[in-house]
């Protein structure tokens, strides 16, 4: 039970934790086994654990400890960050996790871990005084979500977070669209991010350093439609119902 207490230190854990109050791995394993026999410890993936409540008999590490332990890279990302920074109305069941190295999907607690591989450095925060939780920062969020906006979230909820939030950093954002250097990831970024201009905080640099980026091709914004108007700014082809968002803030006012 002592060992226990101290493990109820750490949200997560893993063997090496316990074996400091132990002289083998192997007595650190075994303790770590009676703790899980007895209800107290759960095992959340190979060699990574969470001590179990006995107030709420329910897993003390919450998605976003959990998210920031599965590699020594990992650190909560996408829609995962924006619920966590209150830019979502929606409870999102699927915890993305931006990492360096690769780990499988799996499932704990009634929540999916989706590993989203990334070679990018910056923009990681740790949270202070929060059990160890590493999280992209808003503005690399932001453009993590529009650069894989086809695979993770879709367009719909994509806008909405946006609509949600308020003043950016703009050379941040800036930093990371050139650290990607992905021709379409400026387009999409200038053309979504222009009607909101005035409560992110963008001034006009901003948007004439994402069309100096943009080169010549011609784009669908998003895959799941092949139909719409063609935006001669950005060089767009963009679905007509994007025009009438559920919040009531139209976008695409430059249509040609």
């Amino acid at each position: 039970m002592e060992l226990y207490f101290e493990l109820l230190k750490k949200p997560v854990f893993s063997i090496a934790d316990a074996e400091q109050f132990y002289k083998t791995k192997e007595s650190a394993r075994t303790a770590v086994k009676r703790l899980i026999a007895q209800g107290l410890v759960k095992k959340i993936r190979n060699n990574l654990y969470t001590c179990i409540s006995g107030e709420t008999d329910a897993p003390v590490a919450n998605k976003y400890q959990i998210a920031s332990a599965i590699t020594e890279t990992a650190c909560v990302s996408h829609h995962t960050a924006l619920e966590y920074y209150g830019f979502s109305d929606q409870v999102i069941y699927d915890v993305y996790v931006a990492s360096e190295s690769a780990f499988h999907s799996f499932e704990f607690d009634g929540y999916t871990y989706i590993c989203v591989k990334s070679k990018l450095k910056d923009g990681i925060e740790t949270v202070q005084y929060s059990g160890g939780i590493r999280i992209t920062d808003r503005e690399r969020t932001l453009v993590d979500c529009l650069k894989d906006m086809d695979r993770i979230g879709g367009i719909e909820e994509t806008l909405a977070a946006i609509s949600m939030m308020n003043r950016l950093n703009e050379k941040k954002l800036l930093f990371y669209l050139e650290e990607y250097d992905n021709q379409f990831l400026f387009q999409k970024a200038g053309y979504l991010l222009q009607p909101f201009s005035k409560p992110l905080g963008l001034s006009e640099d901003f948007f004439r350093a994402c069309k100096a980026k943009i080169g010549r091709s011609r784009r669908y914004l998003t895959k799941d439609f092949t139909q719409g108007s063609y935006v001669k700014e950005w060089q767009l082809i963009v679905p007509n119902s994007l025009y009438a968002l559920k919040n009531g803030v139209e976008v695409g006012n430059d249509r040609v």
